[in-house]
């Protein structure tokens, strides 16, 4: 294997980065690559019941076991309330930092713009605003050392922007859907509690693993499976017959600021596409 790549995943909330990129990171992990997920918020106003301290420190908590379970080195949250996330200095300093010494090649976040959570499109602005001093300028944020060379910025589509995105390299992720629901799985406050009060099924949430598993396949079904808009870029990364078997898949936007890659670039970056791994997982 070449030189391990550096993968960090900034979201707005904990369990958003397994939710939109999980089975992408689980694969990353199977491939000895290391990947980094960011909350920049620590979801205090992701519970019906719970509150504070005692809220942050259980999702924390799941959040650690979420990483463990699909294969994630650091999970790092941010101390900044839900729903107040901006992009001051003091933010975009930290999120510089934070991608500096993780020493990214690939960066994944939000998109900065359209509908969906304040937070989520809070974080895609942050890391817009932060990308110009990511690399090669070292008088910003001095004491994180500077990159030489910019990561590869890509777009996870908030799931109130899926039809206003280009998918412009899709991952297939079933091979690796067991790790990612079961990082879901550990986010038990928000995926049997929270979500399920706020959508009126609350009373339906099953109790052992396989139950909970269809449930999360039925309940976040928009998450998981691959959709229409998906199938070209699968089948030019995977080819058509091959593109025609995947069920679940994970899609991402070449950011339209830092570095644009060519074919070559993205498949270095993204290992999992290149047709011995396919073979060998299939």
């Amino acid at each position: 294997m070449n030189e391990a790549l550096q993968i960090i995943v900034i979201a707005a909330h904990p369990d958003e980065a397994e939710i939109y990129a999980g089975g992408t990171a689980a694969l990353y992990a199977e491939l000895g690559h290391n990947v980094k997920f960011v909350s920049l918020t620590n979801g205090d106003c992701g519970h019906y019941s719970m509150k504070g301290k005692e809220l942050i420190e259980r999702r924390t908590q799941e959040a650690c076991e979420a990483a463990r379970r699909i294969g994630v080195k650091e999970y790092t949250i941010l101390d900044i309330p839900d729903g107040q996330l901006s992009s001051t200095h003091e933010v975009r300093s930290e999120v510089i930092r934070l991608v500096r010494n993780w020493k990214a090649d690939v960066v994944l976040t939000f998109h900065p713009d359209g509908p969906g959570h304040v937070d989520n499109r809070g974080a895609g602005k942050i890391v817009r605003d932060c990308a110009d001093f990511i690399a090669m300028v070292p008088n910003a944020v001095p004491d994180a050392p500077h990159l030489l060379k910019s990561p590869l910025f890509l777009l996870m589509p908030d799931y109130a922007k899926r039809n206003a995105y280009r998918p412009d390299i899709v991952v297939a992720v079933d091979s690796a859907i067991e790790k990612k629901l079961l990082g879901c799985d550990a986010h038990a406050s928000q995926f049997y509690e929270f979500a399920p009060w706020q959508r009126g099924f609350l009373d339906s949430v099953p109790s052992g693993w396989e139950d909970r598993r269809q449930y999360i396949l039925d309940n976040w079904s928009a998450f998981l499976n691959v959709s229409e808009e998906m199938k070209g870029s699968l089948e030019t990364f995977y080819g058509k017959e091959a593109a025609s078997c995947v069920r679940y898949a994970e899609p991402f936007e070449v950011a339209d600021y830092g570095r644009m890659p060519d074919e070559e670039e993205k498949r270095a970056l993204f290992p999992m596409l290149y047709p011995q791994y396919r073979e060998q997982h299939q």
